[in-house]
């Protein structure tokens, strides 16, 4: 997949492209169905099909003291969008300068003069520029003006659930922070992933015979605490795996960390790149009275999570 940051000098491969623009965050079941129309358009026309995703997010840009509980990175977006068949990705940079652009600046020095898009696709409740002023009618209207289509893709929802829910960035952060990373994996049509680099730890697990590859998470991630069943793919290759997040109140109750047990792993981690999909909540954090008692537990946790994982398929059930 082609990979474009900013949108000064796009190759001309990516001129006249179809796109979806937004956030992503996620790359949700509703924002599947965007790149769906993208892609369907975009055969339709001829085109290469891809999305507009800025960086950082909007929210950190303006409220960069407030950690945002962020679900997915910028590399997993675009691994996502590969996987969903998209040709190519613009990144445009978040800054001062784009953040002070009107709605009609936006589609005039952007997507017009510079992208010469074809095609623009939106969720219904898209909104763009200086004060977020744009909106789905003022796209709309440009479109006729300037002679690019523009289709708006209405709310989804989990309509086999029988709750109509629809699917949201925000519904599935409010899940992960409740620890139910099954029904957010549902909604997002995938596990839910975090990548990190693996960090010296304070060698305690190695100490009770369940050595952890520590990863240090963003300040923002609102997951809640305690053990879950997760594949941990390093260096391409997947494993099974115990994770913990939490503070680790029986040892130190620091700051939140994630700790990963690979099952039948002997190699050193140490400074690798983990990727790490969570398939199942086994229990909540608690503090123990002695370190013989958390050993007990996690020999408990590990056999469960064994169990969940050998039951766990490919990809989340779908809503009944």
């Amino acid at each position: 997949m082609l990979v474009i940051r900013g949108f000064e000098t796009p190759p001309k491969e990516a001129l006249g492209s179809v796109v979806a623009i937004g956030n992503f965050d996620g790359v949700h079941r509703g924002h599947q169905v965007l790149i769906q129309n993208t892609r369907q358009i975009a055969k339709q026309k001829g085109r290469l099909a891809g999305t507009i995703v800025f960086e950082p997010h909007p929210r950190e840009f303006f409220t960069p003291d407030t950690p945002h509980f962020r679900l997915t990175t910028l590399s997993e977006k675009q691994r996502l969008f590969a996987l969903y068949g998209l040709d190519l990705t613009i990144v445009l940079d978040f800054n001062e300068e784009l953040a002070k652009l009107s709605a009609e600046e936006f589609i005039k020095n952007v997507l017009i003069d510079r992208l010469a898009v074809s095609h623009v696709v939106v969720g219904y409740d898209f909104s763009f520029g200086k004060g977020r002023t744009g909106t789905v009618d003022t796209l709309e209207k440009a479109g006729r003006k300037f002679g690019f289509g523009v289709t708006i893709v209405p709310a989804q929802s989990a309509q086999n659930s029988g709750t109509n829910e629809v699917y949201s960035s925000s519904r599935i952060r409010e899940l992960l922070i409740a620890g139910d990373v099954e029904k957010a994996a549902t909604a997002l049509g995938h596990w839910w992933r975090v990548k990190g680099t693996v960090i010296k730890g304070a060698k305690v697990g190695t100490g009770i015979g369940f050595p952890t590859a520590n990863i240090a998470m963003p300040p923002g991630t609102g997951l809640a605490h305690g053990i879950y069943a997760v594949r941990v793919y390093v260096d391409q290759k997947r494993h099974k795996a115990a994770a913990y997040f939490g503070t680790r109140p029986t040892i130190d109750n620091g700051a939140p960390i994630l700790e990963v047990t690979l099952f039948d792993f002997n190699s050193d981690l140490y400074t690798k790149e983990l990727s790490i999909e969570f398939i199942a909540h086994v229990r909540a954090d608690k503090s123990f009275p002695s370190l013989d008692l958390l050993k007990k537990q996690i020999d408990e946790d590990c056999q469960n999570v064994r169990e969940i994982l050998a039951r766990a398929g490919e990809n989340p059930v779908e809503s009944a």
